[in-house]
């Protein structure tokens, strides 16, 4: 799975990490129903997104968004209350479209086995096959994928146009347009249509920052491959790109108060809490820093190893260190297989199938609340002349021992 929200449960709390689960499995489930099994594996956790919002706006309808689902692997073999009906559906649309976009890109970086061409040629039939398939769904719900398939083909042509100087913004804004009109929709399908403005404002911030955050997290990688990045083409500068995200961020629970919700409690959360421990582990920032050396000094850094001198340094460094290289589209949907079979995506802690950074099923427990970011940043947004939590239990499940008043 990919995304930048990746929800700790002992900071969403019983009650919200079971709603997260039902979206979860939901999308999945919706995924395998219309396009059949295969299809499962462009489950992401930023376009379940959009079924916590479809049903946190609609009215409520005695739990009839809700079915049982049989024993799955991966949940260990339980069964468990998903998400239904035309979020779920909206989400997967969304899904396929993104996961298709994403295997082009491998194959426009020659990522792998994607570098030979009998591959690359299959990986494009695959990818045209999800682009047609969320196109289907899509339409069942009202929804037009050609606009998220014109974003993409406009990324390419901003991409080979940046350079040195180029507005950091001109090139995440085919993202930012796309994700604007995926979060609308909800609003549509929900039967609020005056939700339609704020949401669209906050999807086209989420889209900046969804773009952003894959930049940061993959600077190291691409210096190491040799790929192209916005951060290092456009020489953006760390603390420009950390302010950018700063302000989205900001924005986003702006908009999410213009909003109206029957139920905002796990919108609340992921947007405006768990979006902004995202920024904080992308960027190596924040609470979670504070937090897990509250109570002793932080660890000395190492000695960093001597640099060749030939090698050219932009304004974000040298990598850290030599990361191990990603996994190609096959042995990555290998890998996933093997994963999925033992139930570790759900229950488990593992390597992405595909950039080999380390992950935490949304079932698995992450022991201390300060390995994973501190629950108190909820007091952060609460405490600093905003209002943003405002009538939510977004601090249930919280043992940090603050007192939020939240």
């Amino acid at each position: 799975m990919f995304g930048i929200i990746r929800p700790c449960r002992h900071r969403l709390g019983e009650r919200l990490t079971a709603q997260w689960t039902a979206h979860l499995c939901g999308l999945c489930l919706a995924l395998r129903a219309d396009h059949g099994q295969f299809a499962r594996i462009v489950t992401n956790y930023d376009g379940l997104l959009l079924s916590v919002l479809t049903e946190a706006q609609a009215e409520r309808d005695g739990g009839q968004r809700r079915r049982t689902a049989g024993p799955c692997p991966l949940r260990g073999m339980r069964t468990a209350s998903v998400a239904r009906g035309e979020g779920a559906r909206l989400a997967a649309a969304v899904s396929l479209v993104l996961a298709s976009a994403k295997v082009r890109d491998h194959v426009a970086d020659g990522d792998g086995l994607l570098a030979r061409r009998p591959v690359a040629a299959a990986a494009r039939r695959v990818a045209a096959g999800w682009d047609a398939a969320g196109a289907r769904t899509g339409s069942a719900v009202g929804f037009d994928t050609a606009v998220l398939v014109d974003a993409v083909d406009r990324q390419l042509g901003v991409e080979s146009l940046a350079g040195p100087g180029t507005p950091i913004l001109t090139v995440t804004e085919p993202t930012e347009t796309a994700t604007a009109v995926a979060f609308a929709h909800t609003a549509l399908l929900a039967g609020r249509p005056e939700n339609a403005a704020p949401l669209a404002e906050a999807g086209r911030l989420f889209g900046r920052l969804a773009h952003l955050l894959d930049a940061v997290e993959d600077r190291e990688a691409d210096a190491a491959s040799g790929a192209w990045n916005p951060l290092t083409a456009t020489g953006t500068p760390p603390a420009e790109a950390r302010r950018i995200a700063g302000d989205a961020l900001h924005g986003i629970r702006l908009a999410l108060r213009d909003a109206e919700f029957t139920d905002a409690g796990l919108v609340h959360r992921l947007l405006a809490h768990e979006l902004g421990a995202s920024v904080d582990r992308a960027f190596r920032t924040g609470a979670g820093h504070a937090h897990a050396h509250a109570h002793g000094p932080a660890p000395k850094e190492p000695e960093a190893p001597p640099r060749d001198p030939d090698r050219p340094v932009g304004p974000w460094g040298p990598p850290e260190r030599g990361p191990r290289p990603p996994r190609g589209l096959l042995a990555g949907c290998a890998v996933w297989a093997g994963l999925a079979c033992t139930c570790q995506l759900c229950c488990g802690e593992y390597e992405s199938p595909w950039s080999r950074e380390p992950r935490k099923g949304p079932c698995e427990g992450c022991g201390n609340c300060g390995d994973c970011g501190d629950c108190c940043q909820c007091c952060e947004c609460c405490g600093n002349g905003g209002d943003c939590c405002d009538g939510c239990d977004c601090c249930d499940g919280c043992d940090c021992g603050c007192d939020c008043g939240c």
